[in-house]
């Protein structure tokens, strides 16, 4: 079971409180990840990734144990503690501004 946290924004629009639960199938990378909460949560569909390109929205990011993986590759395995279910996968509004 892979524990995700959404932005503020992001569970308003889905109904959520507090952390996703979800089984992914096969390995355990973002991509996947993501899939599972699109599948889950259609409402979610492009707000987190482009709907044509599935890249990442601008001012979206990814964490995964203490580390930005918002630039790597989709299909890269997340890191055992995020697979296992002991870290969560963090998706973050970025903030822009001055």
């Amino acid at each position: 079971m892979i524990r995700v946290v959404l932005p503020t924004n992001l569970k308003v629009l889905a109904r959520l409180e507090g952390e996703v639960e979800l089984e992914v199938e096969g390995a355990a990378t973002q991509r996947a990840v993501l899939d599972a909460l699109e599948a889950r949560y259609p409402m979610l569909a492009g707000t987190i990734r482009d709907h044509v390109t599935r890249k990442r929205r601008p001012f979206i990011r990814f964490f995964a144990c203490e580390e930005d993986l918002s630039n790597e590759s989709p299909d890269t395995p997340l890191p055992e503690a995020v697979a296992s279910g002991r870290e969560p996968y963090l998706i973050v509004g970025a903030m822009a501004g001055g």
